[in-house]
C-alpha cells in the first residue's frame, strides 16, 4: 500500500491509525454478539458520531472536521474492515448529511450541521420505494402544499439507519414530470412517521435499513430542501457524490479483511507438511485477491481525491462503486475456494465477509446501473455532472475542470 499512501497526508495517516485502533478495541468485541442476535446496533454509530467522524465533510464553521472525502473514505474503510455493519451505519449518516451540505439554506445548515458534527444527530436519506429503486422518477410518495405546511404520505424502503435516525431527508412527488420531485427534512419523531419492525437480513447484522412510513405528516415549508422541484437533483447528487464513494469504502474495508483472513489461513494451514501458501495454485489465487484489492483501493482513493480537488468526476465515482462492489464479491469467492469447508464455519469471519460484500451490490444502483451510467458518459449522453462543490448539478459550467489528470 506504499504507492497508494502518496494520496494521503500525515493527517490522513494519523486518522487511519485512530480509526483502526477504535475499530479493533471498541467495535471488534461486539461483532460476535451482533452476528448471534442479528439485532440493531444503536450505540456504536453514536460512539463514532461523538468522535466527530460523521462530520468529516462538514466545514469547520459548522463544527465539522472539514477533512474532505478522502478522509471520509478512510474512516468508513477502517470501520468496515472490522465490522461492515458499523461502516454501513456511519456512511449512511454521512450520506444523510450530503443533502444539507449541498442544498440546505443557511438557516438549515446552522440548525442541523453542528448537531451532526457533534454526534447529537444521525441523519439519513429516504428515496427508494418498492416499485422505483434506481428509477427515482417512478416514486409514488407525495407531498401536497397546505398553507405554510406540506403534508407527506407514502412509504420508503431500504432506508439506511431507519431505526436510529433522528432526521430523514425525504424525496417525494409534489408535481408531475422530472421537475415534480421535492425534498424535505422530516424529524424522525414527527407525528405520522413510523418505522416498520426490523427484519434480519443476509448480512450487515447490526445495521438497520428498513421501511419508513409517512401518514399525513405535516412538514413546515421552511423544512423543504432547495426549491420545489429540486428533489431529483438532490437524490441524484447525494447518491453520486456521497452514496457511491461511501459504499466503495465499505467494500474496500471488507475486501482488506478478506485478504488478511486468507493470508492468515494460508500460513496456518499445513498441506503435506508444508504451509498452504507454498502451493502455486494457492499463490495464484492470493495474487488475484491482492490485485483486485490494489485496483479497488486505487479507484476509491482516486475518486475521493478528485472530489477534494473540486474536479468533475462523476464517472470516476460511479466506477469506484462498480469496481469495489464487484471485486470484493469476487475476492470473497476466491477466498472461499482457498479455505474450502473451513470458510463455511462461523468461527471464522470469511463467511461473514462474503455475506456483507453481497449487501453492497444493490444500494446506490446495481452494477448494471453503474455500467449504464458509465456508457452514457462515454457516449456523451449524460445530462451533466453532480460532482461540484456548489448548489445543484453542473451543466456545462466552464469554470469547473473535468478530470483528465489527477496528480498524486
Amino acid at each position: 500500500m506504499h504507492v497508494l499512501e502518496s494520496f494521503l497526508t500525515e493527517e490522513h495517516l494519523r486518522l487511519r491509525e485512530e480509526v483502526r485502533a477504535f475499530a479493533e478495541e471498541v467495535v471488534a468485541p461486539r461483532v460476535a454478539g451482533l452476528e448471534a442476535s442479528r439485532s440493531i446496533e444503536r450505540e456504536l454509530p453514536r460512539e463514532v458520531a461523538r468522535r466527530g467522524w460523521i462530520g468529516a465533510t462538514i466545514d469547520t464553521e459548522h463544527g465539522g472536521m472539514g477533512a474532505g472525502h478522502l478522509a471520509k473514505t478512510i474512516i468508513v474503510e477502517e470501520l468496515s474492515r472490522v465490522c461492515a455493519a458499523v461502516g454501513a451505519a456511519v456512511q449512511a449518516s454521512q450520506l444523510g448529511t450530503a443533502k444539507i451540505i449541498r442544498y440546505g439554506t443557511e438557516e438549515q445548515q446552522r440548525r442541523w450541521l453542528p448537531k451532526i458534527a457533534a454526534g447529537e444527530c444521525l441523519p439519513t436519506i429516504a428515496v427508494t420505494e418498492d416499485g422505483s429503486g434506481s428509477h427515482v422518477l417512478g416514486m409514488r410518495a407525495t407531498a401536497r402544499r397546505d398553507g405554510d405546511d406540506y403534508v407527506l404520505n407514502g412509504i420508503k424502503c431500504f432506508v439506511g439507519n431507519s431505526d436510529i435516525a433522528d432526521v430523514h431527508g425525504v424525496v417525494v412527488r409534489t408535481g408531475s414530470g422530472s421537475r415534480g420531485l421535492s425534498a424535505f427534512l422530516v424529524e424522525a419523531d414527527a407525528p405520522g412517521v413510523t418505522v416498520s419492525p426490523h427484519e434480519p437480513t443476509l448480512g450487515l447484522h447490526g445495521f438497520s435499513f428498513g421501511e419508513v412510513r409517512f401518514e399525513d405528516v405535516r412538514v413546515p415549508a421552511h423544512c423543504r430542501l432547495g426549491a420545489e422541484g429540486d428533489g431529483r437533483d438532490i437524490a441524484y447528487s447525494s447518491s453520486i457524490v456521497y452514496g457511491r464513494p461511501n459504499l466503495s469504502a465499505v467494500s474496500l474495508g471488507v475486501h482488506q479483511a478478506i485478504l488478511e483472513e486468507t493470508v492468515a489461513y494460508c500460513h496456518e494451514r499445513q498441506l503435506y507438511g508444508k504451509p498452504l501458501y507454498e502451493t502455486d495454485g494457492i499463490k495464484h489465487k492470493v495474487g488475484q485477491i491482492q490485485s483486485r484489492l490494489l485496483t479497488a483501493r486505487l479507484t476509491a482513493y482516486y475518486a475521493a481525491s478528485a472530489l477534494d480537488r473540486e474536479l468533475l468526476c462523476d464517472p470516476e465515482l460511479i466506477n469506484a462503486k462498480y469496481l469495489n462492489a464487484e471485486s470484493a464479491i469476487d475476492s470473497a469467492r476466491t477466498a472461499m475456494e482457498i479455505l474450502a469447508a473451513a470458510g463455511l464455519r462461523t468461527k471464522r469471519p470469511l463467511e461473514r465477509y462474503l455475506r456483507d460484500a453481497l449487501h453492497i451490490f444493490a444500494p446506490a444502483g446495481t452494477s448494471d446501473i453503474q455500467v449504464l451510467r458509465l456508457a452514457e458518459h462515454a457516449l456523451g449522453l449524460s445530462k451533466g455532472q453532480y460532482s461540484q462543490p456548489t448548489y445543484g448539478p453542473a451543466r456545462g459550467t466552464a469554470a469547473l475542470r473535468p478530470l483528465q489528470a489527477l496528480p498524486a
